[in-house]
């Protein structure tokens, strides 16, 4: 038995993509209804760079069919400028900013850290440990909001359930079987992000799986070697049922128990061109 595999990019409105991915003359407005019928998920990361509103939430939303989801990225003013510290009114801010106008469409939360981020039980821990688990604890949060969200926030949830989180690791200190216990102790995903200049850390964490991978290349046309494609389709379908799979190596061995577990996969690399073109190819492989 295993979970299902959500497959996309990150982000959709690239210029690159136009005339590409998207078909030429195809007005902008329209670009997210476009991508949400190729994908079954996006990584929304506006909300990394600033607070959005309620209506635009609201907006991508009603853009997309029944049953896809966005992965939703959390604003670097917490993570790269506080750095975690004295961060409760920015989290408010955080979930005041509309999040919650996504429904049963809000996915997991990618909290992403910056390279000279380095692993601090001490910082670390408190802030896992305030993430909000559901919509309902996520409202409290909410409202510890400041000024700067009056009249534009949205603190009730339109649909009750469950927030999942995953952390994004760029320092080579998080290669550490105290932090992959950190996280399982929270059920938060250690993000795969395969790219050279950050650790690999394979490990199973939470009970879904979230992957970024950034290697692709422009100069293929479908962003991986078929090969590479091939073995990635392969890796996430053991992902999928709960395995490490046998080609990686995780931090700590002594992981949770084998189970279906949702697993969601996004493209991105600088040039962003054939992203696209290499999460359609991955959804071919996996849904064989």
């Amino acid at each position: 038995m295993a979970g299902q595999v959500f497959i996309g990019v990150s982000g959709w409105r690239y210029e690159p993509w136009r005339g590409n991915f998207y078909p030429a003359g195809l007005a902008q407005a329209k670009e997210l209804h476009h991508a949400s019928r190729q994908f079954n998920s996006i990584e929304l990361n506006g909300s990394f760079y600033s607070l959005q509103r309620p209506s635009s939430y609201a907006q991508w939303a009603a853009q997309t069919p029944p049953g896809f989801v966005f992965a939703v990225k959390g604003g670097r003013y917490i993570t790269h400028m506080l750095k975690l510290r004295n961060a409760q009114a920015a989290l408010g801010n955080f979930f005041a900013s509309g999040l919650f106008a996504l429904g049963d469409k809000l996915g997991p939360i990618l909290w992403q850290f910056p390279p000279n981020f380095g692993f601090h039980p001490e910082v670390f821990e408190p802030f896992l440990a305030a993430l909000p688990r559901t919509t309902a604890a996520a409202a409290k949060v909410a409202q510890q909001r400041d000024q700067r969200l009056q009249g534009r926030e949205l603190l009730e949830p339109l649909h009750r359930q469950r927030l999942r989180h995953a952390v994004e690791v760029r320092h080579a200190s998080f290669v550490d079987p105290a932090f992959v216990k950190l996280c399982r102790d929270r059920n938060v995903a250690i993000c795969l992000s395969e790219n050279d200049n950050y650790p690999l850390i394979a490990d199973i964490t939470a009970d879904f799986v979230y992957s970024r991978l950034l290697m692709g290349s422009d100069k293929i046309e479908t962003g991986y070697e078929p090969k590479d494609l091939d073995a990635w389709a392969e890796r996430f379908g053991e992902y999928s049922q709960g395995r490490v799979p046998g080609d990686l190596q995780p931090v700590d061995r002594t992981g949770p128990a084998e189970g279906p577990r949702d697993t969601f996969v996004f493209f991105i690399h600088e040039g962003k061109v054939r992203a696209p073109a290499a999460a359609q190819e991955l959804i071919k492989r996996v849904s064989k």
